[in-house]
């Protein structure tokens, strides 16, 4: 991020970006940024922050900046839609000192997209900027990485994810229950725009509703359940495993859903069993309170019985959809699990 900062406070930006990493951890939103920031009447010397005051930065934030040309390659992915963007790039901005082309999963272009992509990668205008955007980035050409200035993007941590839907509860003057936006959090799996959906629905419906509510609304399964369930398992409580199931059924939690937080669980436990030293790697997902909860489970396992675990919820969640009886799969796992 500095170093885009730095180049745009410099006026010695780049031609051609490439942000890669998981979904929804800000790549297109930092790339219409950078529009912003580029194009901004008012933006002061020296300086990277636009001023989201002028005519152009509202154009930017309404999305309707003639300048700023948005595509999307897995819907426009053919020679075609490139060759139009190489027709448009030869004609000058309309307002702004720039034309940038933003292109979101730039990897689903073809073959001879990508190649035309390419050639006007190495003889850009001086007024464009391109913004390439991808979630696979084994599956760009070489040839179009090494043209452009590459930033990985991460997934984002349990923390960061809270402490961004606190603030935005904040500034809808709302007031969710911490264990809501821990349960948000969680859910997101490092996506910051899978976090901020969930929140918006939940807000849209959930006001005045308990937590237990709002994870039966939604289908949640939540930590402390696992926790539960998995703790059953470990004690070989067989009675105890298979009332949690139904009550999970009765419910209405997606049981596919459930046996995918169990598997998570058990990962993160066999990780622990690996190396102590993993545990900062899980605390990126879940909260301190949960990750001590998760310790006290982990010991009373062994690396066996984990990794029989994960086959057998493996071999359940595969089984699902051919099951007569949705819960079957994950009640025959576990009395196969609880018979050694």
């Amino acid at each position: 991020m500095r170093t885009i900062t730095s180049a745009i406070s410099t006026n010695e930006f780049a031609h051609s970006y490439l942000f890669t990493g998981p979904r929804g951890t800000g790549k297109t939103t930092l790339a219409r940024l950078i529009a912003k920031s580029l194009n901004c009447e008012n933006r002061k010397e020296g300086s990277y922050e636009p001023c989201c005051k002028c005519n152009l930065c509202g154009e930017v934030a309404k999305g309707s900046a003639l300048d700023i040309v948005e595509i999307d390659a897995a819907s426009n992915r053919g020679i075609d839609e490139i060759r139009q963007l190489k027709e448009g790039i030869r004609f000058a901005p309309t307002y702004g000192k720039y034309k940038i082309f933003i292109i979101d999963e730039v990897h689903m272009l073809t073959k001879e997209a990508f190649n035309a992509l390419l050639k006007t990668l190495e003889e850009p205008p001086p007024h464009a900027v391109f913004v390439l955007a991808t979630t696979e980035i084994n599956k760009v050409l070489p040839t179009i990485i090494s043209r452009s200035q590459r930033f990985d993007f991460r997934r984002l941590r349990h923390g960061e994810i809270r402490d961004r839907l606190v603030l935005l509860t904040k500034n809808e003057k709302k007031e969710l229950d911490r264990g809501v936006l821990d349960l948000i959090a969680a859910r997101a799996d490092g996506s910051a725009r899978d976090a901020e959906s969930m929140l918006g629905q939940i807000l849209a419906v959930a006001d005045g509703l308990s937590l237990d509510e709002i994870r039966s609304l939604f289908g949640f399964a939540d930590f402390a359940g696992t926790s539960e369930f998995m703790n059953c398992i470990a004690d070989k409580n067989k009675k105890g495993a298979i009332e949690f199931i139904s009550k999970m059924c009765d419910k209405g939690v997606d049981l596919e859903e459930f046996i995918k937080s169990a598997m998570g669980y058990i990962r993160w436990m066999m990780f622990l069993k690996v190396d102590p030293g993993l545990e900062d790697l899980i605390a990126r997902e879940m909260s301190n309170e949960n990750l001590e909860e998760l310790k006290q489970t982990a010991q009373k396992f062994e690396m066996p019985h984990l990794q029989k675990a994960s086959r057998l919820f493996q071999e359940a969640a595969n089984n699902f959809k051919y099951s007569p009886i949705p819960q079957l799969p994950i009640e025959m796992a576990v009395v196969e699990l609880m018979e050694t």
